[in-house]
């Protein structure tokens, strides 16, 4: 099972916050995110690029 660090699980907890606020973003388009998975994504995606434990993303031919 996957670990993930203290801080990975503050950045999901504050963007999923934001997303039932209504004001949660995606980064390309800039529209408003409705989805709960892309809500995790995106926090885990934070939280990669500030130095976080979280493992890899999964790539596309992984999941086939």
């Amino acid at each position: 099972m996957a670990m993930y660090d203290r801080k990975a699980s503050e950045k999901v907890r504050k963007t999923m916050h934001e997303r039932k606020k209504g004001t949660l973003k995606s980064g390309r388009s800039g529209k408003k995110v409705k989805s709960r998975e892309q809500a995790i994504a995106i926090g885990l995606d934070q939280a990669r690029r500030e130095g976080a434990k979280v493992p890899p993303k999964e790539s596309s031919s992984k999941k086939k």
